[in-house]
């Protein structure tokens, strides 16, 4: 145990310990400020104090936890990793976990020396106190059933893995980039930095001992002298070729794998990062085009990307092969004939870019449709009723016939012209009866550019797709480097006490996207802890954006905004959403597939220690959900939304209801959240928000 005492650092250093674990796992060698380690030593507050810390460094501090017996599995493969350790006298150590391993990590200690320990040392000290209120329990069963001294420790281990297997071990936070931060910074993270340089080394290396085997024993055959040593040597380059192809094919597989699992996580947190405004915009429709192009794109890009990587590597060697042996004028007419092949993959392109405008406008035009099926069979004319669609449908088939054979033209001539030409090339030098090794020559260098162009083909029919992707994609790519106010240290947890104002307003002014006139124009307001505050006011009067605004989900373009005396960029945006919590409507709020307790608290903290999961059950019975959750086999456990269990329209609203007040926020802000209540459940409900909330806002139409 002492060996592990020495690599913990107190919780008074635990600044310190973030800085050390980033500067040694390359995630950020230079981490700058970090503000002082929390004074509150409990494990919710150091959670919050990562979250803060590695937002303001462009970093994700992520919680994760594991079984009891999935425990030592959870510490060797969750680094660069904080691990909280708890102690007998209520005080946390951390372990800087910079790398793992199979049965030995990687830590950095106080003393910032690298050494390694044992997991089973350090799971030992992170569950030590899970396993010592069963320990007594245990002793007792091994005393009743005798068990000898010499086999007490691993029948022990066996009973506490048993009896604790289910519990869940917490306190770790895997440290890793936004998904938004630079490109140097998530290649490290996903273990690709160097990557495609190592397989292009590779791959050149195994294309050369190959193209060097072949020439050895083909001039041998020229040459009439076919002796052992140059079978050996022929032998022995390919031997050395295989496994070469082995990494190379394994190294093309991991780079598109960990590419792709990159794309995605920054492809989903820009979509996550867009503001309402640009998700409105876009339609129904629009948004499920850009989906299924960001699966192409992920497919195509990466696929296609790496295919034309090696196949250009090859073709550079047919190049270098092609110049030696017949001279730079067969060089030039594959160079030549390169450029055909360009112009032809870029007249795919342009087909290829018009193909998918109008199937992605067919997508966005169908789900529309779908959606106002029944007001096209009142309004319209039946006779009439396709017509549009039908004049979709024939340009769609226009364009389609048309690409097709671009497609279908660009593989074929690609490599089997080129065969065509260089062998052409080649002919006169054959027929004047040139040099018989210089002929060869130029015939392999013939060889390798064709079988080099049949692979670069296929690929530079993926590109231009990926590239279409990408125009519809690229917002979302884009979305996630988006960055909002990191906020000011001294702002955490921060709340506003007393009497004094919880939310002030000054002049707000707030314009909607496409739009001239505001559709607030300065709006002041103050509210106080205690306030009860009812806005009403007619459809399209601005209540719902005036509440996204207070609530931090929009930014107003004018005007001040304070939470506590704070303003938006002092106290963060992640720490002004927290603070104020938000019932939107009906329309806005979902319940996701997954247990009711998830949908409950996914705005506290999740997962959910039991203590939550009670004040939970406990509110939705003061809602009057109690009869829900008797009727539900699993209670607040029971799966719930489009794959679960299906709720009423009011029994979703008070819901949502709950789901806000268990945010524990300084201020609640309810959007028509008793629309669809009876008035007996809704003056119930309406009661307990004005007991829980510390203050409210309701919006309501008049």
């Amino acid at each position: 145990m002492s060996g592990i005492d020495a690599v913990l650092w107190p919780a008074a250093e635990l600044g310190g310990a973030l800085a050390v674990l980033l500067r040694e796992s390359g995630l950020a060698p230079d981490s700058g400020a970090l503000p002082p380690s929390p004074i509150d030593e409990s494990a919710e507050e150091a959670e919050r104090w990562l979250h803060a810390a590695a937002e303001s460094l462009g970093m994700e501090a992520e919680p994760v936890d594991a079984s009891h017996a999935d425990a030592a599995a959870m510490l060797a493969g969750c680094a660069p990793a904080l691990v909280r350790v708890p102690s007998a006298d209520g005080a946390a150590r951390y372990a800087v976990l910079v790398r793992g391993g199979r049965r030995r990590v990687h830590v950095v200690g106080p003393h910032r020396r690298a050494s390694t320990i044992p997991i089973a040392s350090l799971r030992a000290v992170v569950c030590a106190g899970m396993e010592a209120g069963a320990a007594a329990d245990v002793a007792r069963v091994l005393d009743r059933a005798g068990v000898p001294a010499r086999r007490r420790a691993r029948a022990g281990s066996a009973l506490l893995r048993e009896r604790l297997g289910a519990r869940r071990v917490g306190g770790v936070w895997m440290l890793r980039p936004r998904p938004g931060a630079p490109l140097g910074a998530w290649t490290a993270d996903g273990g690709l930095r160097g990557l495609p340089w190592r397989l292009g080394a590779v791959h050149a290396a195994q294309y050369g001992l190959w193209v060097a085997a072949w020439a050895l024993l083909g001039a041998g055959a020229l040459s009439g002298r076919v002796d052992g040593g140059r079978l050996l040597g022929w032998s022995l380059a390919l031997m050395t070729a295989v496994p070469l192809r082995a990494v190379s094919v394994w190294w093309q597989g991991t780079l598109g794998i960990r590419a792709g699992a990159a794309l995605k996580r920054r492809l989903l947190d820009g979509a996550l990062r867009l503001r309402a405004d640009e998700v409105r915009h876009q339609g129904a429709g629009r948004f499920l085009g850009t989906v299924i192009e960001s699966e192409a794109m992920e497919s195509l890009a990466l696929g296609g990307g790496i295919a034309a990587a090696l196949g250009a590597l090859e073709l550079a060697a047919g190049f270098a092969v092609l110049a030696a042996g017949a001279g730079w004028g067969m060089a030039m007419a594959l160079a030549a004939w390169c450029a055909v092949v360009l112009a032809l993959a870029a007249r795919y392109h342009r087909l290829r870019r018009g193909w998918t405008e109008a199937r992605l406008e067919m997508t966005h035009a169908l789900v529309e449709r779908m959606v106002g099926y029944r007001t096209r069979l009142a309004q319209e004319d039946a006779a009439s009723r396709h017509g549009d669609e039908d004049e979709q449908v024939g340009r769609y088939l226009a364009l389609s016939a048309a690409m097709d054979r671009a497609g279908a033209r660009l593989p074929g001539l690609a490599a089997r012209g080129w065969l065509l030409v260089g062998l052409a090339g080649i002919l006169p030098a054959w027929v004047r009866g040139g040099g018989t090794a210089g002929v060869a020559a130029a015939l392999g260098g013939v060889l390798l550019a064709w079988q080099s162009l049949a692979r670069l083909a296929p690929a530079l029919l993926q590109l231009p797709d990926a590239a279409i992707a990408w125009a519809r994609v690229g917002p979302l790519f884009r979305a996630a480097a988006r960055t909002g106010p990191a906020g000011a240290w001294e702002a955490r947890g921060e709340t506003a006490g007393g009497g004094g104002a919880v939310l002030e307003a000054a002049e707000l002014s707030f314009r909607h996207q496409g739009r001239g006139a505001p559709v607030l124009d300065g709006v002041s307001l103050r509210i106080a802890r205690g306030d009860r505050v009812l806005l009403e006011g007619p459809s399209g009067a601005g209540k719902s954006t005036l509440a996204a605004v207070l609530a931090g989900l929009r930014e107003p373009d004018a005007g001040s905004l304070l939470l506590g005396g704070l303003d938006r960029w002092t106290v963060g945006a992640a720490e002004w959403r927290r603070r104020v919590a938000a019932a939107p409507q009906f329309h806005e709020n979902h319940v996701l597939t997954g247990t009711l307790a998830f949908n409950l608290l996914m705005g506290r903290r999740w997962p959910a220690p039991q203590a939550d999961v009670d004040a939970a059950e406990a509110l939705c019975r003061e809602l009057g959900l109690g009869p829900l959750l008797d009727r539900m086999p699993a209670g607040v456990q029971q799966v719930v939304g489009e794959g679960g269990w299906q709720l009423s329209h009011g029994e979703r609203s008070r819901v949502f209801l709950a789901r806000a007040l268990l945010q524990g926020g300084d201020a609640l802000v309810l959007d028509e959240s008793f629309a669809a209540l009876d008035p007996e459940t809704l003056s119930a409900c309406l009661e307990v928000a004005v007991r829980h909330a510390p203050a409210l806002v309701v919006i309501a139409h008049p």
